[in-house]
């Protein structure tokens, strides 16, 4: 039985489960030729400036750098951030995301927040994060209107 109340998993070591709660929760991932249509569905490397109290724990003690890349899902997105040799991946589903774009970009869900600094690494993912955008408005359209026959 999976524990689907986890949002965040370590996904520093592989864990076939891991694989299946993500399907479960924002799909699968994109297959080849989607991701050629879409140009892509993973952001380069972010620098985190921020993050909610309940997430520092995934934070780097040492240096005040951290980092973190958006993937792309059918119903959702993974961020996964880096801890020195530990990675760990926030699962979030559209229904739930909202996203700011205040000095950079703030992506909150669950409770949680994590926001990133608006720099050279962040302004190279403006095309991403206009795709992540109309990606997020075509599943909150499919879901609020009802399918007609």
């Amino acid at each position: 039985m999976y524990l689907y109340f986890i949002k965040i998993i370590n996904t520093t070591h592989h864990n076939p489960e891991h694989r299946q709660i993500i399907a479960d929760l924002i799909g699968g991932p994109f297959s080849l030729v989607q991701k050629l249509k879409m140009k892509g569905v993973g952001s380069k490397r972010m620098i985190i400036d921020e993050v909610s109290p309940n997430m520092q724990s995934m934070m780097n003690k040492v240096s005040d750098l951290n980092y973190a890349n958006i993937e792309l899902r059918p119903k959702g997105v993974l961020v996964m951030i880096n801890q020195g040799l530990k990675n760990f991946t926030w699962i979030i589903p559209y229904y739930q995301l909202v996203i700011y774009k205040i000095n950079g970009s703030s992506l909150h869900a669950q409770g949680r927040f994590i926001h990133f600094r608006n720099s050279k690494t962040f302004r190279e993912n403006k095309k991403f994060f206009d795709k992540l955008l109309d990606l997020k408005v075509k599943y909150d359209m499919q879901v609020s209107m009802p399918q007609t026959l």
